[in-house]
Formats: structure tokens, C-alpha cells, sequence
């Protein structure tokens, strides 16, 4: 398996402006979050820990528990959801047709086995298990899947129907078998149907709410939903409903909204909160040293980026536009941009090496990933203010960003400005509150975006969605008929090696073009007291929660 290609060492003298410049930025932004220098990071830094199932035996049955979450979800209808963090709360309510394991093998789940495809690829069955009940206690069967896949594919405002693929029909035949009919094979549709496509919502409650869905969702889970007090907590309950309801263990789990890092790793040690996600890389190693604590870690699949608007003009899903500014019309300046960023003094800087440079959305430690795939060219600010110039544009060049207001967030921006202007961009940042931030984002209202994504097992989700033409998450309003056709063949195809071929190329062309400049990418760092049991977070990022208990 490739290795992600780390950037080589810079020429001394533009090495030596751009460490400056991040330290300055750093320090400037522990000034103003209170967040402290980074220590330095610990020689365990990339061991993997997802935590293990609840022993039945040593948990207590009831109980609620408390999860500080680091950015309110977006909405919850698997429809229209894009936050990360509304699987988080999806994963206790909203069971899907597949699941991911540990290793991250796609496995059944409201699925009773993988599915069955045609000698043709062009006819896909799958069984469906029998005896279950939605929280409203409406029956599930093949039925309502048929009725969930239709909206994906059907509601304009989806954000499922790019990641489903070119089906044309799907029929439910009897209550355990769905049929799903394609004009083409489509390689990534299991694991499509391992995230919010494959999230099966009540028919019932999908007549009686429409697209207001998310105001009281219901799906088959462990828990059902209860309340949402808006970017401040939501509550779901044990579901009786739910056809294995021996495994759930407590009667309640609260979700609290609290974006600063530092804060919710003082509830996590003031017992406030029982789990925490996304823990800042500077409090890692105190809280690695905690006797009452642990923190569960994984490589992600995901990436963190830069979205450049490049015909975003009338919103998400609508046709593309023309921006007429140079950043949006020349590649050559997005080119620019990513030559400026010294990824390694990034990670090394801000996230205290604890994070790993990036080049591509696709993991190294995919099983599609290539040389191809992971090559990631040197920083050269040089080489950015040459193509600059050779775009015929004043230097430095003025261009905003729109990133998260979160401490995190925020200092990377800044380290971001320092670093960038060394190639001559003059960064402005707009921090914006997350769930603005993805409203923003939708409608086109930026120039540069900063934002990321957890990740899939198949890079067809990582890659189609947000740069094929009519992707649902387009953000950037991309559009190249080459990068379609390549992504088309990827997903026709079921020859891995051949997979693996089309993405390199894919990777390639989008470094070319430059709609998404790629920086780094996460590890999973999750907080979680020792008086709670069963927490799990796999490479997917999701946090795993509805088979927890409480231990003391």
C-alpha cells in the first residue's frame, strides 16, 4: 500500500519566512484563544485506538450520557444532511442497509446480507431484515426503503443523488427484497448505502412532515429523537421499538453544542461530559495522561481543504455560473495558492505534528490509493508568484476565506495567512459560526471556503460529490467535462486495479485545476471518561455512542 509522499525540505531562505511567519500567527492566536504553545508531540502519536464494545456485564442499565460536541449538525434528514456531525447523532437513531466495521469492511446492518449484483452490473438485490419496527412503531420492510431511496434520488435539495449513481428504478418485490435497477454499473453503490443513503426514514413520518422531516425525525435506531434546542444541545431516548433492544444500555444520550476545544475538554475532566469528539492536538497529551480519561484516535479518511468558488452563483444544485475574477476564471492562480502552503510546517506548527499532510482526497490508507493518488507537490512560493504573474494579476493578491469560528479553525487560518503570503496572496479570514458557515457555503456566498470531510471507504463519495458536474455537496461550482468522464469510468468499473489507475488520473487533473486545494489530514481524537463504557470511533470518523454504558 502507497505512503502519503510528504512534501521535501524548501530552499533555506523561504523555509525560514515561512516558519517565521507561522510562528507569529501561532502565537498571535494563543493570545487571543488562550490556547497554549505545543508541547511537544508524544512517540505515540500514531497509535490507533477505537475503543472497544461495552461489556454487558460491567455497565449498568439506564442512565444518560452526556457527549460534548465540537460544532452543531446540520439537519437531521439524511436527505439534506453534510455536517459530519449530524452522523454522530444519526448513529443513534438512523440505522443504515450497511454499516462500517473497525477495519473498515462494509457489513450489514438493517441488510441481512451484502447485496446480490448481476452478472451485468445492471440489476442490484438486496435483502432486508424482517420483524423490525420504526420509532413510531411503523412496520419496516422493503417498502419503505423503496420509499427513502426514491426521496434521495427525487428531492431537489438532496444532497444523496450524486452518491446513489445512475439508478433508473428500484421495486420492492416482497417486504424483505428491494431491487435496485441501474442504467450502468455503479461500482460505489454499497458503500453509498453505508452512510446517510442508506439511512431508512419512516414512511409515516416522511407523509406526515415532508420536507420538514428534520424537525422530528424518525428511523429505525437503538434511540429515538426528543428535542433540539438550536446550537445548544439535542436529546434522543432508548427507542422499545428497536429490534435489539438488549444491547442498549442507557436511557438517555444529551448531545451538548460547545465549539471551543478547551472547554470541552475541561467538562470532559470536570465530569460534565462523559464523551467529547474532536479534541484540540494541544490538549492530546495531557489528557493521554489522565487517569480518569482516555482519548480513542484513528487515522480519518477524510481531509481538510480549501474550496475555491469557482461558479457558485445561484446556490448548490442550481446550473453553474461565470465569476469573473481571476481566482475563480485562471487555474493558474489557484495553482498559485497551492504552491504557497507549506503543508509540513502546517501540521507541524499548528496541530503539533500530530496531523499529516495532504495532497488528495483519497486516504492513503485506501485500498484505491497509488503513488498517483499521493504525489504532493514541494512549497515553492516562488514558483507561486511566478504563476501570478504569469496570470497578470496585482501581487499580493487579495482574496478571502471564510472558516469556522472555532480556536482550531482559527489558528489554522492564521498560520494559513502567514504561510500563504509568502507566495503572494494577501489572506483575509472571516470566521463564521459552522452551521452559517454550511448555509454559506450552499448558496454560493464566498470566495474561498475552509472546510473539510470525514471521509468514505470509496473515494467515488469523496470525489464525484463535491467536483462532478451536479455533484450534491458542488459547493465550488466545478464543472469539467474530463474529471466527469474520468469519475464515470471509476464508477463503472469493477476492476480494482483499473479503479485505482482512473483516481490517480483524477487526482492529477483536480491538482491541475486546483477547485480544491487539499492541506492535511485528521486523526480521529476523541475524549472519553473511564466511567463509561462501549465508545467506539473507526477510521469513518462517526462516534459510536448507542451501545455505551455507564460504569460508575
Amino acid at each position: 500500500m502507497a505512503h502519503l509522499r510528504r512534501p521535501r525540505t524548501l530552499h533555506t531562505r523561504g523555509r525560514a519566512r515561512s516558519m517565521a511567519g507561522l510562528a507569529l500567527a501561532t502565537s498571535l492566536l494563543v493570545a487571543c484563544s488562550a490556547v497554549q504553545d505545543a508541547p511537544a508531540p508524544s512517540k505515540d502519536a500514531g497509535t490507533d485506538a477505537f475503543g472497544e464494545p461495552a461489556d454487558a456485564g460491567a455497565v449498568q442499565d439506564g442512565g444518560t450520557l452526556t457527549v460534548a460536541l465540537s460544532a452543531e449538525p446540520d439537519q437531521l434528514d439524511p436527505t439534506l444532511s453534510r455536517s459530519l456531525y449530524s452522523r454522530y447523532v444519526f448513529s443513534t437513531m438512523c440505522e443504515k442497509l450497511y454499516d462500517l466495521d473497525e477495519n473498515t469492511k462494509i457489513v450489514p446492518q438493517l441488510a441481512t446480507d451484502l447485496p446480490d449484483v448481476s452478472g451485468d452490473g445492471l440489476t442490484v438485490t438486496i435483502p432486508v431484515r424482517e420483524g423490525v419496527k420504526f420509532g413510531d412503531g411503523t412496520p419496516f420492510d422493503a417498502a419503505a426503503v423503496k420509499k427513502t431511496l426514491e426521496r434521495h434520488l427525487s428531492l431537489p435539495t438532496s444532497g444523496r443523488r450524486s452518491e446513489l449513481g445512475p439508478i433508473t428504478s428500484i421495486d420492492a418485490p416482497d417486504a424483505t427484497t428491494v431491487v435496485v435497477h441501474l442504467k450502468e454499473p455503479f461500482g460505489p453503490l454499497t458503500a453509498a448505502l453505508a452512510d446517510r443513503a442508506g439511512m431508512i426514514m419512516s414512511p409515516a413520518a416522511l407523509d406526515a412532515l415532508g420536507e420538514n422531516f428534520s424537525t422530528a425525525p424518525v428511523c429505525v435506531g437503538p434511540f429515538k429523537f426528543v428535542n433540539r434546542v438550536a446550537q445548544n444541545s439535542i436529546d434522543v431516548e432508548r427507542d422499545p421499538n428497536y429490534y435489539d433492544a438488549d444491547k442498549v444500555h442507557l436511557d438517555h444520550i444529551t448531545y451538548r453544542i460547545i465549539t471551543d476545544a478547551s472547554i470541552r475538554a475541561a467538562n470532559l475532566k470536570s465530569g460534565d461530559a462523559q464523551v467529547a469528539d474532536t479534541l484540540s492536538t494541544q490538549d492530546v497529551p495531557a489528557l493521554r495522561d489522565s487517569k480518569d480519561l482516555r482519548v480513542l484516535e484513528s487515522n480519518s479518511l477524510g481531509y481538510q481543504g480549501v474550496t475555491f468558488n469557482v461558479g457558485n452563483v445561484a446556490g448548490i444544485g442550481a446550473p453553474v455560473g461565470t465569476i469573473d475574477t481571476p481566482i475563480a476564471q485562471d487555474p493558474r492562480v489557484r495553482q498559485a495558492f497551492g504552491f504557497a502552503v507549506d503543508r509540513e510546517a502546517l501540521v507541524k506548527t499548528v496541530f503539533n505534528g500530530l496531523y499529516a499532510p495532504a495532497c488528495s482526497p483519497i486516504s492513503p490508507d485506501s485500498e484505491f490509493s497509488s503513488d498517483a493518488a499521493q504525489a504532493c507537490p514541494d512549497a515553492d512560493p516562488e514558483k507561486a508568484k511566478k504563476l501570478l504573474a504569469d496570470a497578470g494579476v496585482q501581487v499580493p493578491y487579495p482574496v478571502t476565506m471564510i472558516t469556522s469560528n472555532n480556536p482550531d479553525s482559527l489558528r489554522l487560518a492564521q498560520a494559513l495567512q502567514a504561510v500563504v503570503a509568502d507566495g503572494g496572496f494577501d489572506l483575509k479570514i472571516e470566521p463564521v459560526e459552522y452551521s452559517s458557515l454550511l448555509d454559506q457555503q450552499d448558496r454560493g456566498d464566498f470566495e474561498v471556503l475552509q472546510l473539510g470531510w470525514s471521509g468514505r471507504v470509496d473515494p467515488d463519495a469523496n470525489i464525484t460529490n463535491f467536483l462532478g458536474t451536479g455533484g450534491g455537496q458542488n459547493v465550488a461550482g466545478y464543472s469539467n467535462p474530463e474529471l466527469d468522464d474520468l469519475l464515470n469510468q471509476a464508477r463503472r468499473s469493477t476492476d480494482m486495479a483499473e479503479r485505482v489507475d482512473l483516481y490517480g488520473q483524477a487526482v492529477g487533473l483536480i491538482q491541475k485545476e486546483a477547485p480544491i486545494v487539499y492541506l492535511y489530514r485528521q486523526r480521529n481524537l476523541t475524549g472519553v471518561s473511564n466511567t463509561v463504557s462501549g465508545v467506539q470511533v473507526f477510521p469513518d470518523g462517526v462516534l459510536r455512542v448507542a451501545f455505551a454504558g455507564l460504569t460508575g
